[in-house]
């Protein structure tokens, strides 16, 4: 594709909206909180503990119900996760993280929308594919 004026207006303004967002106190909120929780010592070490946990969890579900610490690991995924999700500085983190999602959606949303209302959005991060076929967080998948 040839770079026309309308081309590089295009992408000047779109550097302008990513400025625009970077700046605003959504996002000032979320690096503030980011980085509150990377500093916080037991938010870390949480944060550890859940990935060393999730790491063993994968292993497990290669096997289902057939393997031998099943319960045992799901168990105790569910118990690491809801500890690190209580953390104070964890929780505020996932929360600012959802609010610039929200943010971005409804940038998205609305650039979409001047071009044409039918155009697909994602929402809330997911992403639209054609295929028709989704899977669960359980690994189960399927087509309609």
């Amino acid at each position: 594709m040839l770079a026309t004026m309308e081309v590089v207006d295009v992408l000047d303004r779109s550097e302008e909206i990513g400025q625009m967002i970077m700046d605003s106190d959504v996002f000032k909120e979320f690096y503030q909180s980011k980085q509150e929780m990377e500093e916080n010592e037991e938010a870390q070490r949480l944060i550890h503990n859940f990935n060393k946990m999730k790491d063993q969890y994968e292993e497990v579900q290669r096997f289902g119900r057939y393997h031998p610490d099943y319960s045992t690991i799901t168990k105790s995924i569910r118990s690491v996760k809801r500890e690190m999700d209580m953390h104070e500085s964890v929780a505020r983190y996932k929360r600012a993280e959802r609010n610039v999602q929200k943010l971005l959606d409804d940038i998205s949303q609305s650039v979409a929308y001047s071009v044409s209302e039918q155009i697909k959005v994602p929402r809330n991060g997911m992403v639209f594919t054609d295929t028709g076929c989704s899977c669960g967080s359980g690994g189960g998948c399927g087509c309609s």
